[in-house]
């Protein structure tokens, strides 16, 4: 039986997919999710694909100089069953890219601290434009479930004297740490026109694809959910 026969995609509820990316996502962390995919044999979820708008605003202002702002998603969870035949994952994800509106700019990481290298991305013919730069994010002892930009939001973004606030505010459960850097991925979604226009107007190169060891994270017991009908 074929990829094609086995298994099919479909847009879900963003809620279908939370406890599978609580479970199975190394994060453990729900992003925010706009567009939602599911991967099904019959019934039975086998894999998420979500896609948000990023929480990287200067990315999405400057990346294509000022173009694609409001038609910028990024592709935030992939999660899927362990043991899935070859090339179904690829399959999977070039579905949900297709079912995604368009124009649409994607981007997506590969954090080089799970010891990935965004082999998926390359096999879809993602531009691959570098790392990510190093920094240290904002976090919360007790809170560390909660994204830095929302800490951050939470006294103003541009607030200046961000970090005196931020110790006034939380005293000594504020900390910096260190952010693992991510090779980062772009996908073009659109006409021929459409695609041509996002590859002249990035403001970064296409690199070589990265190289590296193919290493899995551990997680709790990968879910396997039967649909609701």
């Amino acid at each position: 039986m074929s990829v094609k026969e086995k298994y099919h995609v479909e847009q879900i509820p963003a809620e279908l997919s939370h406890e599978f990316i609580l479970k199975s996502h190394y994060a453990h962390r729900l992003p925010s999710i706009t567009y939602a995919f599911g991967l099904y044999e019959g019934l039975t979820l086998k894999g998420i694909c979500t896609f948000g708008r990023p929480v990287a605003h200067r990315l999405v202002d400057y990346s294509f100089k000022g173009h694609y702002t409001k038609q910028f998603m990024e592709l935030n969870r992939l999660c899927v069953v362990e043991q899935l035949e070859k090339n179904v994952l690829s399959w999977f994800v070039s579905h949900a890219l297709k079912m995604l509106p368009a124009p649409m700019v994607v981007v997506s990481y590969a954090d080089s601290a799970m010891n990935h290298t965004g082999y998926i991305y390359q096999a879809l013919n993602f531009r691959y434009t570098g790392m990510s730069a190093e920094r240290s994010d904002a976090f919360i002892r007790g809170l560390e479930h909660k994204h830095y930009t929302s800490i951050y939001d939470s006294i103003g973004r541009n607030t200046a004297n961000r970090t005196d606030r931020l110790k006034k505010q939380y005293g000594d459960k504020f900390y910096y740490k260190a952010r693992s850097r991510k090779y980062r991925y772009f996908y073009f979604h659109g006409s021929k026109k459409e695609r041509k226009e996002m590859e002249n107007l990035c403001i970064y190169p296409s690199l070589p694809y990265p190289k590296g060891e193919v290493k899995r994270y551990k997680t709790e017991k990968v879910l396997t959910l039967k649909r609701l009908v």
